[in-house]
């Protein structure tokens, strides 16, 4: 008895969970309707984003002799006496453009900048990934996330490399910490 109860039971419970959701009130829309407007809110979310990036300046340069260029810095720095910075990313990178617009065009840290720092845009692309210059400063067959910092001295000797993600606030930079990062060379 036991056994023809259970056996009912999981008929019932079969054809219950069974039933097309046409027969529902809002005839089975309801499951695509959530998919749409998420795929269409990511479609926006990208539109905006090659937008932004359109307008923003592009300081990566792909053709560049990059360890020329730092090589001229360590030479510059020394007679300054100011550290380097090194923006490691692309012009395919949006967070990287946000950053050097952000610097650039927030008069306290350009100031900041200007000041301590010779700064220099590590192009990191399909076209030249850099990878000898990179080697020098991290463990290249390790992932990065872009853009990160390689802070020097002013003889060329690495201080700290710096990931940015700490220096992120919504889809900005927060002006305290990236000054905290310009005035000390690290945020942790």
């Amino acid at each position: 008895m036991k056994k023809i109860a259970i056996l009912a039971f999981l008929g019932l419970s079969i054809f219950a969970f069974s039933q097309d959701v046409n027969n529902l009130p809002d005839k089975g829309k309801r499951k695509t309707a959530l998919i749409v407007p998420t795929e269409q809110k990511e479609l926006e979310a990208k539109k905006k984003a090659a937008e932004e990036k359109a307008k923003l300046p592009k300081p990566y340069n792909p053709k560049a002799d990059a360890q020329a260029d730092i090589n001229k810095l360590v030479a510059q720095a020394k007679k300054e006496g100011k550290n380097i910075i090194i923006q490691a990313g692309g012009n395919w990178c949006i967070w990287c453009l946000r950053f050097n617009n952000f610097v650039q065009t927030t008069p306290e840290l350009k100031e900041i900048v200007d000041k301590k720092y010779l700064y220099y845009h590590l192009n990191y692309s399909p076209d030249n990934k850099n990878e000898k210059v990179f080697a020098q400063y991290i463990n290249i067959k390790e992932q990065q996330f872009y853009p990160f910092f390689i802070i020097l001295d002013k003889n060329g000797k690495k201080i700290h490399v710096q990931q940015s993600e700490v220096l992120e606030d919504g889809k900005g930079y927060s002006k305290t910490k990236v000054k905290e990062f310009l005035e000390t060379g690290k945020v942790l």
